[in-house]
């Protein structure tokens, strides 16, 4: 095996998808066990109004996102993923993720209209 870019960023998606996977399911026994809902949703660092309506959803997203990581790794080590595979899930995993999330926050926190002028102060 030569040691090239593809050798490097194949390790690096690798070894990425160990704190990724504890962070997602983290995420998810917060929201399910622990009740805190301080990472729901959030929008720009700020959590919605009612944060309790969305935490199932960032929750499952959480938890399967994890799953699916946590699967990969086993997968991995023990070597019954072939590369093209372990490399689709878990790159599919992250976007999925990451556009899911972005998809609850902004459901969560809806983009507010402002019509008429504004007061200007002099």
């Amino acid at each position: 095996m030569v040691f090239d870019i593809s050798v490097a960023i194949t390790w690096i998606l690798f070894l990425a998808l160990f704190p990724m996977a504890f962070i997602w399911l983290r995420r998810a026994y917060r929201i399910f066990r622990k009740h805190d809902y301080s990472e729901v949703a959030l929008k720009r660092g700020e959590a919605p109004k009612d944060p309790e309506k969305w935490a199932p959803f960032t929750g499952t997203v959480n938890l399967i996102a994890g799953a699916v990581a946590l699967f990969t790794i086993i997968g991995v080590l023990s070597a019954l993923l072939p590369y093209k595979t372990w490399s689709a899930m878990a790159g599919i995993t992250l976007w999925g993720k990451v556009f899911l999330d972005f998809i609850i926050s902004r459901q969560a926190n809806p983009y507010q209209f402002k019509f008429g002028k504004k007061n200007k102060k002099t």
